[in-house]
C-alpha cells in the first residue's frame, strides 16, 4: 500500500466575513491511498486559526500518515489524536478505497437520489445590503431554516435584519439561527441574548469564544435563547475531557464538524456523549471541497437527522470540484446521473 498528499487552495467566489475576519481563500490537502489497481481519496480540511492542529508539523505529520500508511485506519487514527482534520482524511481515504466506487463511500437512499438532507441556508457576514440580498436569495430558493453569521458589524443592525425577517415570516414559515462564532463579551452577552430572543430564533452558535467553561455554563443555564457549542469541542481529544464539558456546561444542542473533532470517530464519540445527556445536535461541513463535503453528507444520512443539518458550503468556490451532490428546495441531493472530475 502506498500514500501521498497534495495542497490545494480553494478560491471563494466573493469574500466571506465572519467575526474572525473575512475569507477569500481557503486551504485544503488531499491524501491519496493505492493498493494495487485501487486507490482511496481523504481530504484534510484544515482551517487556518480555527483548526487545532493548525499547527508548523502539519505537512510533516501528512508526510508521516504516508509514511506510515500500512499501520491502516484505526492504529493511524490513535496515533493522529493531536491532527483530528488528518484522522478524518484517512477514515475518508480507506473508506474510499474499500468503497466500490472512490466517491461512493455510504451508499443509501441518499446516494441512489431517492431521498435528501435538509440544510440550513448560511449567510455571511457584509454590510446591510449585502446581508439582505443573500436573505431573499435564500428564501426565494426555498430554505425554510437560515442561519446568520452575526458579531461582526454593528449588533443594532444585526437586530434590524433580523426584525425585517420576521416582520415578513413567522418561526413556523422560517427558523432562524445565528452564529456569533464567539464574539460577545461574557459581561454583555445575557443582555444580547435577551434582545435576540425576541425574534423567536431556534439557537445561537458559541456566544462568547471558546474555554471560558463556567461563563458558557452560566449563559445555558439562563438562557432564553438555545445555546449551541460550536468551536467548545475543539481540541478535546480524550472521551474524560469530552464528558466533562457536556456535563459542566450541558448545553442545548452541539455542533460537530468532522474535520475539527477527529473525523467519524471522534464525531461519534461526541455524539454518544452528548445523547447520554439529552443534548441534541447536528452536522456542519468547515469549507471542504466537495470532496469533504461528499463524505461528510454521506455518511450524515444514514444517522437519520430529524434537524436541518449545515452542508450547504459546496457552492462557495470558483475552482471547487464537478460532483453529483446538489443543493435545491433547502436540501442537498446526489445526483447518480452526475460525474466527478477530480484529478489528483
Amino acid at each position: 500500500m502506498k500514500a501521498d498528499y497534495k495542497k490545494y487552495i480553494l478560491n471563494f467566489k466573493r469574500p466571506s466575513g465572519t467575526s474572525r475576519g473575512v475569507l477569500v481563500e481557503k486551504e485544503t490537502w488531499f491524501l491519496k491511498i493505492s493498493d494495487g489497481g485501487n486507490f482511496g481519496i481523504g481530504e484534510c480540511g484544515i482551517l487556518r486559526s480555527l483548526s487545532y492542529d493548525d499547527k508548523p508539523d502539519y505537512e510533516e505529520k501528512l508526510k508521516w500518515t504516508c509514511n506510515n500508511i500500512n499501520m491502516g485506519r484505526e492504529m493511524l487514527w490513535e496515533e493522529l489524536r493531536e491532527f483530528p482534520s488528518i484522522q478524518f482524511g484517512v477514515e475518508m481515504a480507506f473508506q474510499s478505497l474499500e468503497a466500490k466506487h472512490p466517491f461512493l463511500l455510504y451508499p443509501s437512499d441518499f446516494t441512489n437520489g431517492k431521498s435528501a438532507i435538509p440544510i440550513n441556508g448560511l449567510i455571511w457576514m457584509g454590510d446591510k445590503t449585502f446581508m439582505k440580498n443573500q436573505i431573499s436569495e435564500k428564501i426565494a430558493a426555498g430554505f425554510n431554516c437560515i442561519k446568520l453569521k452575526i458579531g461582526a458589524i454593528d449588533f443594532e443592525t444585526e437586530l434590524d435584519l433580523l426584525q425585517a425577517i420576521r416582520s415578513e415570516f413567522s418561526e413556523r414559515d422560517i427558523e432562524l439561527r445565528v452564529d456569533a462564532n464567539g464574539a460577545f463579551n461574557p459581561q454583555d452577552a445575557m443582555e444580547k441574548l435577551d434582545r435576540l430572543a425576541q425574534f423567536d430564533l431556534h439557537s445561537i452558535e458559541q456566544p462568547i469564544k471558546q474555554g471560558q467553561i463556567e461563563e458558557m455554563a452560566d449563559l445555558c443555564r439562563k438562557t432564553p435563547l438555545p445555546i449551541a457549542l460550536d468551536e467548545e469541542l475543539i481540541g478535546l481529544t480524550n472521551v474524560t475531557d469530552k464528558e466533562n464539558l457536556i456535563q459542566i456546561v450541558n448545553p442545548q444542542y452541539a455542533i460537530f464538524k468532522p474535520s475539527l473533532i477527529g473525523g467519524i470517530k471522534g464525531t461519534v464519540e461526541w455524539k454518544n456523549i452528548c445523547e447520554a445527556q439529552g443534548v441534541k445536535w447536528w452536522i456542519t461541513s468547515a469549507l471542504e471541497s466537495n470532496v469533504g463535503l461528499n463524505a461528510i453528507a454521506q455518511w450524515t444520512y444514514t444517522l437519520k437527522p430529524d434537524l436541518p443539518q449545515g452542508l450547504g458550503t459546496g457552492g462557495l468556490y470558483t475552482n471547487n470540484f464537478e460532483s453529483p451532490l446538489e443543493v435545491e428546495n433547502g436540501n442537498i441531493h446526489y445526483n447518480p446521473s452526475k460525474h466527478w472530475e477530480f484529478n489528483f
